[in-house]
């Protein structure tokens, strides 16, 4: 904790807390402290335990994200509530975790929007890797009648979900363009030079010309 402190730059913070996350530690810096401090998931679990942002994003480096069970990965998800913390529990953890189909489920689910931008981030994962089972449609349904009144976090799973499926899902893809360009979605969201918009219809056809 001391070593984390010492890490912070306020500058960094303030950068940081325009975007809700309480910390001011170089995102660089804590990943090669994690490398030195490799695998450890007692000190990962203590390091959760202290609420710190900056501690929580250094637990979730150097955890064994197949250890955590079902119920542990859920508190986990409802106590992270800095954007960076709830990102890196779902992309580094619970995408590698046994449960992680079953949490999908509970959490797509949740009354709870930043839960539930959660369940979509796993469906993403699954429409991308491991679409057998998914109805492909069906999100589309939920997509076109929801999206466009969502909170932003669960907004931006979604829309990730339906650029997704558009890419990956040709007999899909005239459907998911449709949807993006009727709803306008993050249409005007600022992007910078060299980078590809999240407006869904744009980010579709970008994907897939460069394949």
């Amino acid at each position: 904790m001391a070593e984390l402190a010492g890490l912070d730059d306020p500058k960094a913070r303030a950068v940081n807390e325009r975007h809700g996350d309480d910390h001011g530690v170089n995102l660089g810096s804590l990943r090669a402290l994690a490398k030195r401090l490799k695998t450890q998931q007692d000190l990962a679990r203590q390091l959760w335990e202290t609420g710190d942002t900056a501690a929580r994003l250094l637990a979730l480096l150097i955890c064994r994200p197949k250890a955590f069970a079902r119920d542990e990965l859920n508190a986990m998800l409802r106590e992270a509530r800095a954007p960076k913390v709830h990102d890196w529990l779902v992309n580094y953890v619970v995408k590698k975790n046994p449960h992680a189909e079953e949490l999908r489920l509970a959490w797509s689910a949740d009354p709870d929007p930043v839960i539930a931008s959660a369940g979509w981030a796993l469906t993403t994962e699954r429409v991308a890797k491991k679409p057998a089972g998914l109805d492909l449609a069906g999100l589309l349904d939920v997509i076109e009648a929801e999206m466009k009144d969502a909170p932003a976090r669960l907004q931006w799973a979604m829309n990730h979900c339906l650029a997704q499926i558009g890419i990956t899902h040709a007999e899909h893809r005239a459907r998911a363009i449709d949807i993006g360009e009727r709803l306008e979605v993050l249409k005007d969201y600022p992007t910078s030079p060299g980078c590809t918009s999240p407006f869904a219809p744009t980010w579709i056809n970008e994907i897939v010309r460069r394949q």
